[in-house]
């Protein structure tokens, strides 16, 4: 009778036994966790704060404000920019070998602070790094953070002085991808449809949430990629190209890459990404930047390819009078301060 009872008592334990050994390796979301998404993003579209919205108007070039249109700088000041807050987030000891009259040396994880610190949303910042890349996620998550007036200053501080010390664009730009079987210029494949990201949290409140987001957002430090390294091998990647249809078959793209423009949170748009190994590029690396800035937030595994078609394809661009980077043409010759 014993040795019955031991067995029904192993009969009873071993689904259970199973049962639990397969929770604990199920990697299946728990409904908190794919809630986290519908929370964050239902308060972002609340607030205003879809992709298209935040895009309007995002970069500045600054151009003097004696010029047709008029710009932002004042060569009478100085070559200061008196009507704005100017962060430089270069390092302190490249700040230190000349930087704009009046800009600030701040750190990027610190830009939402300084920015709080001003006591003032309305305020104009103005974001200037080395090549207008970096300044992207800063201004994301200054836009994100309450300060829909803040600006990257185009292609940063190569473009401020016509010193060639100050030029990190030059070295970058390439038609490495001409002739490259990588490189080509047929139609897009379809979207696909994924699974929307899953991320925990502590809070159910979309302000706190997206607060710990950008916060993330600006701690990542590995944010983008090379592109000799993604032309090399564009099958490894989930590619979005965020030109129009008639710029990504004229232009031509990576073989595979997807052309992904608009991007939102309408129509579920963004569920187009994967779940690991996205790269989002443009022609610059600028607008992609920022992009995958607001991606980032959203809890999505992208990076973005950095200086763009720029570096791969950089005469097309010139030919088609797309962006694309000049020295000195693009370096207006400003004084800087130290």
């Amino acid at each position: 009778m014993k040795k019955l009872l031991s067995y029904f008592l192993v009969a009873m334990l071993f689904p259970a036994l199973v049962l639990t050994s397969c929770k604990d390796d199920n990697d299946d979301p728990t409904p908190a966790e794919t809630g986290n998404f519908t929370t964050l993003s239902t308060y972002m579209v609340n607030q205003n704060l879809d992709l298209p919205t935040l895009l309007d108007g995002w970069v500045i070039d600054p151009t003097l404000t004696t010029a047709i249109p008029v710009g932002i700088v004042d060569s009478a000041a100085g070559y200061s920019i008196p009507d704005w807050v100017v962060f430089d987030i270069r390092s302190a000891a490249d700040f230190a070998l000349g930087h704009i009259k009046g800009s600030v040396n701040v750190a990027l994880a610190n830009v939402v602070t300084e920015a709080q610190a001003i006591n003032n949303n309305d305020a104009k910042i103005l974001v200037v790094c080395y090549t207008g890349q970096t300044a992207g996620r800063a201004v994301m998550a200054l836009r994100l953070s309450g300060f829909p007036n803040a600006k990257v200053s185009k292609f940063g501080f190569s473009g401020w002085s016509a010193n060639s010390a100050f030029d990190k664009w030059s070295s970058k730009i390439s038609d490495q991808a001409v002739g490259n079987a990588n490189w080509v210029n047929t139609a897009s494949p379809a979207l696909p449809v994924n699974a929307l990201p899953t991320w925990t949290t502590t809070s159910t409140d979309g302000a706190t949430i997206l607060a710990d987001k950008v916060n993330e957002m600006l701690a990542i430090s590995e944010w983008s990629v090379t592109d000799t390294s993604v032309l090399a091998a564009p099958a490894d990647f989930s590619i979005y190209n965020y030109w129009t249809t008639e710029e990504y078959t004229s232009l031509g793209h990576f073989a595979g890459a997807y052309q992904y423009k608009p991007i939102s949170l309408a129509g579920d748009i963004v569920s187009a990404l994967k779940a690991e190994n996205n790269l989002v590029y443009c022609f610059t690396g600028q607008t992609s930047s920022f992009i995958v800035a607001w991606l980032n937030v959203l809890g999505y595994n992208v990076k973005s390819i950095g200086y763009g078609v720029n570096g791969l394809s950089y005469q097309a661009l010139h030919d088609a009078s797309k962006p694309n980077w000049h020295f000195p043409y693009h370096s207006y010759g400003y004084e800087v301060s130290k």
